[in-house]
């Protein structure tokens, strides 16, 4: 049986040191965003396959059969929402300060309410809110624009569906694996976040503007400050 490390009290319950992130896991949906990361020295990558569930399982194993590792990360690409003051143009590296559920919860006719506020928290984070890990954040927010990352099992394809996302969540990107990934590292009590590069808007599908090339660019060019931000320098 694997012991993970501990690291010092953070939002995520789990114990934190000022250091290194010497292994971590990197969680990508498909082998394009895969390929990216494995430029990352000494990190696990494995490809998940799209959505949360997939996510999950793909984190719970590597965690058991691969590890131990020392942080996990959600990371790939993911669709600007609107709202951002400036927009995020395409290739804008992402950091999530908290990657959201968006569905789960009861569309009640005074509004939506969360799954705290049901009565069935879905863990010991507040509301469908999943903290990234308070030293991650600070090593990883000079990569690019900081802020809640929206965990979506639908992508908005209407301008509707964007505009609901942004608002509930207060989200500035959206993707479906993100809350998963990091959710899971918070049960095995290791730190955790999302980090992603802006391949498309969100709204309505016709004006959608897409370049996965434009994303996974930078994505890969990132690495060596992402190794920086793990070095712990």
């Amino acid at each position: 049986m694997h012991h993970f490390p501990r690291f010092g009290h953070g939002a995520s319950g789990c114990v934190f040191r000022r250091h290194a992130f010497v292994r971590p896991l990197v969680v990508c949906a498909v082998e394009a965003e895969a390929a990216c990361a494995r430029g990352l020295p000494l990190a696990q990558v494995v490809v998940s396959g799209v959505g949360r569930t997939n996510a999950a399982i793909a984190t719970t194993r590597a965690i058991l059969e691969d590890g131990p590792f020392d942080a996990v990360l959600s990371m790939g690409v993911a669709g600007a929402l609107p709202g951002c003051d400036p927009p995020l143009p395409l290739g804008a590296i992402v950091v999530a300060s908290e990657s959201v559920y968006h569905e789960e919860g009861l569309h009640a006719p005074d509004g939506f309410q969360d799954m705290t506020e049901l009565g069935f928290p879905l863990g010991s984070f507040q509301g469908n809110r999943v903290p990234a890990d308070p030293a991650l954040i600070d090593s990883f927010k000079s990569l690019g624009r900081c802020g809640p990352i929206a965990t979506v099992a639908s992508c908005s394809g209407t301008d509707d569906s964007a505009l609901e996302v942004q608002a509930r969540s207060g989200a500035i990107a959206e993707a479906m694996e993100g809350a998963a990934v990091l959710h899971t590292a918070q049960h095995f009590g290791l730190p955790g976040i999302e980090v992603r590069v802006i391949s498309n808007t969100t709204g309505a599908r016709p004006k959608q503007i897409w370049n996965l090339e434009q994303a996974f660019d930078p994505l890969r060019k990132s690495m060596p400050a992402i190794a920086e931000c793990l070095s712990g320098r």
